[in-house]
């Protein structure tokens, strides 16, 4: 099921249940702040251009999610943004990631794993993406999820030869025409 702009806060509560499950475990630790930050992300993403919502869902509820959005040309540099920033150069930022579909976050929680979930979502999350382009990071740390998206194949962006290597990954989808 894909939800377009605020029509997902109507599974708000099960959406912040499942990223809860997922990111406090190990490798992310996310502790009650970021959880509650995500809970506020979420009201304040649904809000953004091209946001939308993958959700696999079975008898037992909300077994994962893919949140997504428009990446602005002006780029951001909260959160992962700045290291992003830092690894590719302004003129990578802006011809392989602004305006593309960004995929914000990707939970399957754990009992849903192994069958398929997140190439699922992955896949109707960014079905429209605009031009085929797509791209998501994640933690260096996190390495059954590098190994994941490698499989999938996502293509690694690498840093700049003068940049500093960050703690983030930057990934382009499959089919994204820079990769």
């Amino acid at each position: 099921m894909i939800c377009y702009g605020a029509a997902v806060l109507d599974l708000a509560d099960e959406l912040v249940d499942a990223y809860a499950e997922v990111f406090s475990a190990p490798p992310w630790n996310e502790g009650a702040e970021t959880i509650r930050q995500f809970a506020a992300r979420l009201q304040s993403d649904s809000r953004r251009p091209g946001f939308r919502t993958a959700i696999a869902q079975s008898a037992v509820g909300v077994d994962g999610f893919a949140t997504a959005r428009l990446t602005p040309a002006d780029f951001p540099s909260d959160r992962g943004y700045a290291q992003v920033a830092a690894q590719l150069g302004p003129d990578r930022v802006r011809d392989l990631l602004a305006g593309a579909l960004e995929i914000d976050e990707l939970a399957v929680r754990p009992y849903a794993r192994g069958r398929g979930t997140g190439r699922a979502l992955l896949a109707e999350v960014t079905a429209d993406a605009p031009d085929r382009r797509a791209w998501l990071l994640t933690s260096r740390l996190a390495t059954d999820t590098v190994a994941t998206y490698r499989r999938l194949g996502w293509h690694e962006v690498p840093a700049l030869p003068t940049a500093h290597t960050t703690a983030v990954i930057v990934f382009l989808s499959p089919d994204h025409p820079g990769r």
